[in-house]
């Protein structure tokens, strides 16, 4: 498996798995309570990349909900729905 100081591919020190499909399957298979005692803690960071700048507006109630209604139909968030809607109309507008 890579990490940051050595980019070739290691074994798991519990599975002995060399890729993270080796690892799932052993996972899938196994109980982590069997290994407790062989593992340690550890730290990392997650980087979730650029933060975007948000800003809020206010937007009635009874439209809150039928944007909300839509974007459930939809899958998706209201926030994403809305982002996508006013970028379409700021695309009409050429702003």
């Amino acid at each position: 498996m890579p990490n940051e100081e050595n980019t070739e591919i290691t074994k798991s020190s519990i599975s002995n798995a060399t890729s993270y499909e080796e690892i799932g399957e052993f996972w899938d298979e196994h109980d982590t309570a069997d290994y407790w005692e062989q593992t340690y803690p550890v730290e990392f960071t997650i980087n979730l990349g650029p933060k975007s700048q948000v800003t809020y507006y206010g937007i009635d109630k009874s439209l809150s909900e039928k944007i909300s209604a839509v974007a459930q139909q939809k899958g998706i968030s209201a926030e994403t729905l809305l982002n996508l809607w006013v970028q379409e109309k700021l695309q009409e507008e050429r702003v």
